[in-house]
């Protein structure tokens, strides 16, 4: 990918690298959390123009950064009314997510019994995310769903990751809290904004 620039790149690129230094990966997460938050909320990063852009049929994934040195990985998704995504996990890479503009809904699940075909697991109670608000994925407690609950506004949130996010493991429901295991390529969308 091409290094992308957006105004206040190097804001996000100085936070990340502050994390990276962090002495464990509770230090990392617990700084990128707290200075994606205030990132979001100072307007100090405008993202690229083509963020706001949604894809008609799936929510859009954009790379925006990606560091050859850690391999640390930010993406800014746009969701489009009602969009959102199966539960799912991180393949064992942390991740801290905020929201960027409207509003997000999140969903925990709590693993419960891991079968080779199949797993149960317990819903927690959705949490809504607005402008600002962020959080963490640590594996193992890494299951969950995202979506826009709005039926007419887009919604944008930024991810950073330990690395790229290739690929995931989907959940679909069976019934009776057990869902069916599956794997999903994750593809990136196009970062045109020239």
């Amino acid at each position: 990918m091409n290094d992308l620039a957006f105004t206040g790149k190097e804001h996000l690129l100085e936070l990340i690298r502050g994390a990276c230094a962090a002495s464990d990966t509770q230090a990392t997460m617990a700084i990128l959390r707290d200075g994606l938050s205030s990132l979001i909320t100072s307007k100090s990063v405008f993202l690229p123009e083509c963020v706001y852009e949604p894809v008609e049929g799936h929510y859009a994934r954009r790379e925006i950064y990606k560091c050859p040195e850690t391999g640390v990985s930010v993406v800014a998704m746009t969701w489009g009314p009602g969009q959102g995504t199966p539960i799912h996990d991180h393949c064992g890479l942390w991740g801290v997510e905020g929201v960027w503009q409207g509003e997000i809904e999140v969903v925990q699940y709590e693993l419960m019994e891991d079968q080779p075909d199949r797993c149960r697991f317990e819903r927690l109670t959705p949490v809504m995310g607005g402008v600002g608000s962020s959080g963490c994925i640590i594996p193992p407690h890494e299951y969950h769903t995202i979506r826009n609950p709005s039926p007419d506004k887009i919604a944008i949130s930024l991810h950073i990751y330990k690395d790229s996010m290739g690929d995931c493991s989907i959940f679909e429901p069976l019934g009776d809290d057990w869902y069916s295991k599956g794997r999903k390529l994750l593809c990136l969308d196009p970062v045109d904004c020239e």
